[in-house]
């Protein structure tokens, strides 16, 4: 067995995982928890987050209107920054309560944001407001006292909304691991653990992938909406140009992220 540490304030916590040749599913060995990417150094992220309460608290909206609105406006193109600050604009002004026309929140997604000092734009306020206005206006009847896939099922009707928004809504209200968000980093991580085949898009195989990387969540014992977060914000941030490498002896790990 491997051996790593996590430090919460002092208290020393030990943890194992099997050795690094060991397949943690067909095809994937574990690797060493001091090696960047590998299904050991995930598990001890994970171990360490959770530990810390992080990553467990998903929603950003109070009402599932709210949710859909606040993924709508994130996503492909948009910086999560600038996704939150629009969405809290809107929520401020009480435009999502599925009554606002397209028109009332163009005209506020136009004006310019304040971020990190600087004005900037939000990207394609015409056809996001389209979606938002559509989509919410359909979905102030859906019930969340349905199974979570039902729920997805629903909310793929809607304008705008693919599997992954339909995905990430879930996952965020209702604090879902039957779901995955299969964005371009967690994508990414998974390739390079071979979870996933190097040439496989979620665009063409949303719920192939999404199976494969509920199946390695469960073998590795962490939930999957916690290791989504984990692996996104640590992706995220790490830059896409990232290769494997060992960073410490198991010993003296720190927390990464």
């Amino acid at each position: 067995m491997q051996r790593f540490w996590v430090n919460i304030d002092g208290n020393i916590e030990e943890h194992t995982v099997p050795e690094s040749i060991d397949e943690v599913v067909p095809g994937v060995c574990w690797g060493g928890p001091e090696e960047l990417f590998t299904p050991a150094f995930w598990k001890y992220q994970s171990e360490a987050q959770m530990r810390r309460n992080l990553y467990r608290d998903h929603r950003l909206g109070e009402t599932l209107l709210e949710e859909i609105a606040v993924c709508l406006l994130g996503g492909y193109g948009i910086p999560a920054e600038m996704g939150m600050i629009a969405f809290q604009r809107l929520r401020d002004e009480g435009l999502l309560d599925g009554h606002a026309n397209e028109q009332a929140l163009h005209d506020r997604l136009i004006e310019p944001f304040a971020v990190g000092g600087k004005q900037r734009r939000y990207r394609f306020a015409r056809q996001k407001a389209s979606y938002l206005a559509r989509s919410l206006e359909r979905a102030r009847d859906f019930s969340v006292d349905v199974p979570e896939r039902q729920l997805r099922e629903q909310l793929l009707v809607l304008p705008g909304i693919g599997p992954k928004t339909a995905s990430w809504v879930v996952r965020n209200h209702l604090d879902s691991d039957e779901v995955a968000i299969i964005d371009v980093h967690l994508h990414r991580a998974c390739v390079m653990m071979n979870v996933f085949e190097a040439d496989s898009h979620p665009a063409k195989d949303y719920f192939g992938l999404e199976d494969l990387f509920l199946k390695f969540a469960n073998a590795i014992k962490v939930r999957a909406s916690i290791l989504d977060a984990v692996m996104w914000d640590f992706m995220r941030r790490i830059g896409p140009t990232s290769k494997p490498m060992k960073v410490a002896a198991p010993a003296q790990l720190q927390l990464a992220l």
